[in-house]
């Protein structure tokens, strides 16, 4: 089979389709939190927990689907999961109660570590060699774009509307997905189903489990302001409800700048990049948190903590493919848990902080305190000497 060096397959477009669809299912709620809210009569910071519900679901979920479903046809688990991930989404649109809403999103996140983990293999599959890291980062960059466009997109949409069409729409991405994925993607077999017992044991190596720690503890500030801006924005910034929608892309666009300066200078020096970005999201906490009342500079700290917030994830994903040893699908998938403890801590933490007496202006502070303990396990890990 010849491959064009030169052309990205379209399958893996396809691929790329899909990871936008489960991203913006994951982080939509950031924009559209407060018309959830005043439509379920609950507060802000329980609605917020819509996004924690998605990412425990992804934790646990995630690699126990993903061990399970790595015996069968790729293709029939692809598009089972985009059936799945399609259902959770139209009940997360007619949900009547909070309740049912919380079981939805369980059921649209646990499509997401499976269809990750799994569709990277397929994307892999599709190129050479020499083109694998660029199929997978191309499907990836499904989520990113997810920040940059489905999230404002989602919550233009809840303005003009309502929330539920959101939900619909995210569902229509994914049928669009999915009927691809049936037309072009071949039906292929497991492969040689990597010996669960073998990818298991990398998880002894003490280094691998450090660079998860780090995952989740220097990560879990992201979500806990993210998560929170459109109440921190209407209520202590004074902004409108339409600014939302511009204010998300503008991060989103930090983002994706963050993620590629990320990339070179974790390629650079590993140690000297996790640790320089970790300290930088920090900083940048506590900068939006001193100009959270000024309209402009919180609209440039909020882009400052964009780049700085996802600098950090390319050295983190690299530190734990690093130590993954025999287990890269297990350690991949792993990775992707460890990613959204920390967006479920974040989001609880944010919630509470919101709901509590401190109110939303305190949730930049409080982002800080988890990330500082990540910060630590940074240093610990630099100084290993297994840290190869």
């Amino acid at each position: 089979m010849m491959i064009e060096k030169e052309t990205m397959p379209f399958q893996v477009w396809i691929l790329t389709l899909a990871a936008f669809a489960i991203g913006t299912a994951e982080f939509v709620i950031a924009g559209i939190l407060p018309q959830i809210a005043i439509s379920l009569s609950i507060t802000e910071g329980q609605a917020g927990y819509l996004i924690s519900a998605y990412a425990l679901a992804i934790v646990i979920g995630g690699p126990i689907l993903t061990i399970y479903l790595a015996r069968f046809n790729k293709k029939a688990v692809l598009t089972g999961l985009m059936l799945l991930f399609i259902l959770g989404n139209i009940l997360s649109a007619l949900a009547p109660t909070y309740e049912l809403l919380l079981v939805s999103r369980v059921i649209a996140g646990l499509v997401q570590g499976p269809f990750y983990g799994i569709g990277a293999v397929v994307a892999t599959n599709l190129v050479s060699e020499k083109m694998a890291g660029r199929a997978v980062g191309q499907m990836f960059a499904g989520l990113t774009l997810a920040n940059v466009l489905g999230v404002p997109a989602g919550t233009w949409i809840s303005l003009q509307f309502g929330w539920q069409n959101t939900f619909l729409t995210v569902a229509a991405f994914g049928a669009v997905a999915m009927v691809f994925i049936l037309m072009s993607i071949k039906s292929t077999g497991h492969g040689e189903a990597k010996n669960i017992k073998a990818q298991l044991m990398a998880f002894k190596n003490p280094m691998l489990l450090l660079s998860l720690a780090i995952m989740a503890f220097a990560w879990s500030g992201f979500m806990t302001l993210y998560g929170y801006i459109a109440p921190i924005a209407m209520h202590i910034t004074g902004y409108g409800e339409d600014a939302v929608t511009w204010i998300l892309v503008i991060v989103g666009l930090g983002l994706i700048i963050g993620n590629t300066i990320g990339s070179r200078s974790a390629d650079k020096n590993l140690n000297k990049a996790s640790l320089f970005w970790a300290v930088a999201m920090i900083l940048s906490l506590v900068l939006v948190g001193l100009v959270i009342d000024n309209k402009i500079l919180f609209v440039i700290a909020a882009f400052i903590f964009g780049i700085a917030s996802f600098a950090n994830v390319p050295a983190m994903q690299l530190r734990v493919m690093n130590h993954g040893g025999e287990g890269q699908e297990l350690a991949a998938t792993a990775n992707i848990s460890a990613f959204n403890l920390a967006n479920a801590f974040g989001g609880i933490l944010g919630g509470i902080v919101l709901d509590s007496s401190m109110g939303a202006s305190m949730i930049p502070y409080a982002a800080i305190i988890v990330p500082m303990i990540g910060l630590l396990f940074i240093v610990k890990a630099n100084k290993s000497p297994l840290n190869g």
